[in-house]
């Protein structure tokens, strides 16, 4: 599997809420990153916080316009939609990807500044 059939897959279990198998996508030694850089490290703790994030925001979902592989990275840039207005709108995510899963997943704003870091148009 590609970077962006990983990432796609990964992204397709956030928006079910599929905690068994968003975890069968991390790599043991997997990490978050938040789009204030805050991160969490390691499946364990990469599982328990998606727990908490699931049942305090279930209706946050993601949605990918375009997606792209860099090697083992994946781009994608899209939109969230949420009922809480930090996390609905524009965003960015990149997808770290090693054997068929994901080793850091992170989200990012949509900025002028975080397009050109990404170089992405």
């Amino acid at each position: 599997m590609g970077a962006v059939e990983v990432a796609t897959g990964f992204n397709e279990c956030i928006n079910r809420r599929d905690l068994a198998a968003l975890a069968a996508l991390m790599t043991e030694d997997h990490a978050f990153t938040d789009t204030t850089g805050a991160s969490i490290r390691g499946k364990a703790a990469c599982i328990e916080a998606w727990r908490g994030f699931f049942e305090q925001f279930p209706d946050y979902r993601n949605t990918f316009n375009d997606i792209r592989a860099r090697g083992e990275l994946a781009i994608a840039v899209g939109y969230s939609t949420c009922s809480v207005a930090v996390l609905n709108g524009p965003a960015i995510w990149t997808a770290a990807t090693n054997g068929g899963r994901v080793s850091h997943w992170r989200v990012y704003e949509d900025t002028a500044n975080v397009r050109a870091d990404l170089d992405i148009e």
